[in-house]
């Protein structure tokens, strides 16, 4: 067999494989004679079946089976004799001439195919000690954990009904038939809805019209929804909602005692300002992390400068690129309302794959060197995880995960790359900063130096996220799930 490189520019490589149609040959007749004594050919004996008509019945088949084998191995086996790493799977070119392939098969001639691919740039690590990070921490106050417990507290808080007008803090239980153009709309129809007055559930302007209702009132109510609005048939629509008032309840006073925290399944008050408590150090120890994270990246990236395999940029690029383009439909804005222009972007948002690329190349560098690895138990709490996320779709996952190699391969990256930034704040000069909840939460627009190419991008807002999880749900219905999720959180 002989290995030719024919091309060595940059990072690509192309290598030309001949395997000899003698060598073929040899190789063909050596599974003829494994063979020979297990056919069962009529007319012959069993062993007795001649080379000759075995070849003649076999050959092709046989000879198709060594192709796919030696394209299947030979790749692998020609990097490593090399010492190299393809930054992806290697392309396989070989002749697609349907007389060349006969004569192949038929070992009248050589074999011959081309890999082409990009290797991965060689990484010299440096030393990490000149890394300085500063790490912003919180302390958390009693009066702060008291306001969220007090959250909580009114998010179960109970209601009685009541005679009466419905004002602001009051519970209006309703049924509603929303039309646009005089025509009822998917989604915008609920029986014994739920709404507390002034909690911002709804769209703007609906709850409003709300207040001074009691029950069996009967109300049309004149609305219009947001520009922005997930549901793209209704974005900037006016709607009407014929509302029949079921009934208007009272909130009760809220008290923060052992009643209300074993209303909520926990033992005492005590522990349910433990569980807040926790729950506010996990939600400032991840915007630390982030932070943190940021300027150990940003530090790393000014350390390496080297060429990325194409390939890798290019796979990047393309992801971000269609979550930019999936946000701005969403939203729909288009790149003159952000202040950039498509061309602008894309050529920011390159810039940014490769900065990815290559800090990944780098993290993969210092982790491997420093032993990092992801045990099993890792990987399936990351299963699971991904698994509690979609509810009764567990098997068609697990499905995915075992059918895609490269599905755990997408759950194992941001585990390993985690566990490599723990491994570095064991190297790095790390200091901490008492700060105020406000400095921490200061909003940063994009992370580093990943800031002036996010700018180009739709601004994500926790709120729009919200609401465009909830899909294409036309309810007019905000449900501020955030808050909810803090109040239901609290009392896991």
């Amino acid at each position: 067999m002989q290995v030719i490189e024919t091309l060595a520019e940059g990072l690509k490589r192309e290598i030309k494989v001949v395997i000899p149609a003698k060598d073929m040959e040899t190789k063909m007749n050596e599974r003829l004679a494994d063979v020979k004594d297990k056919v069962r050919i009529n007319g012959f004996r069993p062993g007795k079946v001649p080379v000759a008509h075995l070849k003649k019945v076999y050959g092709k088949s046989i000879m198709a089976d060594l192709v796919n084998e030696i394209v299947r191995e030979q790749p692998t086996a020609i990097l490593s004799e090399r010492g190299e790493k393809s930054a992806t799977q290697p392309e396989i070119a070989m002749t697609e001439d349907k007389d060349e392939a006969e004569q192949i098969l038929a070992a009248q001639k050589d074999f011959e195919f081309t890999l082409s691919y990009e290797v991965l740039p060689p990484i010299e690590l440096k030393s990490v000690k000149g890394i300085k990070i500063t790490r912003e921490v919180v302390d958390i106050s009693d009066e702060e954990v008291n306001e969220q417990v007090l959250k909580v507290a009114e998010s179960a808080r109970s209601y009685e009904s009541k005679k009466g007008k419905a004002a602001n803090g009051d519970r209006v239980t309703m049924d509603y038939v929303g039309k646009v153009d005089g025509e009822a709309f998917e989604g915008g129809t609920d029986q014994g809805a739920e709404l507390v007055l002034g909690s911002g559930r709804f769209i703007p302007g609906f709850e409003d019209q709300l207040v001074g209702v009691k029950a069996d009132d009967e109300k049309t109510i004149t609305v219009t929804f947001p520009a922005d609005y997930p549901a793209k048939n209704l974005a900037g629509k006016e709607a009407t909602f014929d509302v029949t008032v079921k009934d208007v309840a009272a909130p009760a006073d809220v008290e923060i005692n052992d009643e209300l925290a074993k209303k909520l399944g926990l033992e005492s008050a005590d522990r349910l300002k433990e569980i807040v408590r926790g729950q506010i150090e996990s939600q400032y120890g991840s915007l630390t992390r982030q932070k943190v994270k940021r300027q150990i990246l940003d530090q790393l990236d000014e350390m390496y400068k080297f060429e990325t395999p194409n390939s890798l940029v290019e796979a990047e690029y393309n992801g971000i690129w269609s979550q930019v383009n999936n946000d701005l439909a969403q939203s729909g804005k288009t790149f003159e309302d952000e202040d950039t222009t498509e061309e602008k972007a894309k050529e920011e948002y390159r810039t940014l794959a490769e900065r990815r690329v290559r800090l990944g190349l780098v993290l993969s560098e210092i982790g491997e060197k420093a032993g990092v690895e992801v045990s099993e138990d890792e990987m399936q709490r990351a299963i699971y995880e991904q698994l509690r996320q979609y509810p009764g779709q567990e098997k068609q996952i697990m499905d995915f995960f075992r059918s895609q190699p490269g599905a755990a391969a997408s759950i194992r990256a941001p585990i390993f790359e985690e566990k490599v930034i723990d491994h570095l704040l064991t190297e790095i000069d790390v200091t901490d900063k008492k700060v105020t909840k406000e400095e921490l939460l200061a909003d940063e627009e994009g992370e580093g130096s990943e800031k002036d190419a996010k700018k180009a991008a739709p601004k994500k807002k926790a709120a729009a996220k919200a609401e465009a999880s909830e899909g294409e749900e036309a309810a007019p219905k905000k449900k501020a799930a955030s808050k909810k999720k803090d109040a239901e959180g609290a009392a896991e």
